[in-house]
């Protein structure tokens, strides 16, 4: 018989922590709210609360960079055009430099501008200036893909620039109030190994799924 899965759970799916998150936000008083989801996986999310605040909807774009042997293990990220940026704790324990990085860096900067290209699709971005911008994820394991994306985001000169997503690791959102003005979740689970144990249904999105968020 095959063990019965006893992970715990708080959503249903990307929508259901959407509407959680979302009152949450709604909670406090906004100026001329922007919400940017970090694609792909928190557009689902972002959607939601932009419905909710009666926000414009946006997207961003940052691409984790995976150590050698375990991609799925972020000790950078990088935007489209901003600096790459390292988790040094990361590289010192895995013995790691960022030159060893060089060609994962410049992959995942050539994949995060074409996802900008084809979400985009021509349209200008939301201009950020003066606005409360909210940056919306599924949710925050190590935080060093939000981190690169907060920094790109605050080049624009936003009123505010809060990260949100329904759940995080608490250290990590600790460190991530060093980048955001403000941090908002649902759930800081001290037991958080990963993102997607927290909900039911997690299923990996495709840039069609983005795109159809993102179409008025």
């Amino acid at each position: 018989m095959p063990a019965r899965d006893v992970r715990p759970r708080i959503f249903a799916d990307r929508e259901d922590g959407g509407r959680r998150l979302a009152r949450e936000l709604r909670r406090r008083a906004w100026a001329d709210p922007v919400v940017l989801g970090l694609a792909r996986g928190g557009v689902p999310v972002a959607a939601v609360v932009a419905r909710w605040l009666s926000a414009e909807l946006d997207v961003a774009v940052a691409r984790k960079i995976g150590a050698p042997a375990q991609r799925e293990y972020g000790v950078g990220a990088v935007t489209p055009e901003g600096p790459a940026i390292y988790d040094q704790a990361g590289l010192r324990a895995l013995k790691l430099t960022p030159a060893q990085l060089a060609r994962a860096e410049t992959r995942e900067r050539a994949e995060a501008r074409r996802r900008v290209e084809r979400y985009r699709a021509g349209r200008v971005p939301s201009n950020l200036t003066g606005r409360d911008v909210v940056l919306v994820d599924d949710g925050l394991a190590t935080g060093v893909t939000a981190t690169a994306a907060l920094r790109d985001l605050r080049a624009a000169r936003p009123r505010t620039l809060v990260f949100a997503a329904p759940v995080a690791a608490p250290g990590a959102a600790v460190r991530l109030r060093r980048e955001a003005d403000d941090v908002v979740c649902v759930a800081e689970p001290p037991e958080f190994r990963a993102v997607g144990q927290w909900y039911a249904d997690f299923r990996q999105l495709g840039d069609e799924d983005v795109l159809a968020l993102l179409t008025p």
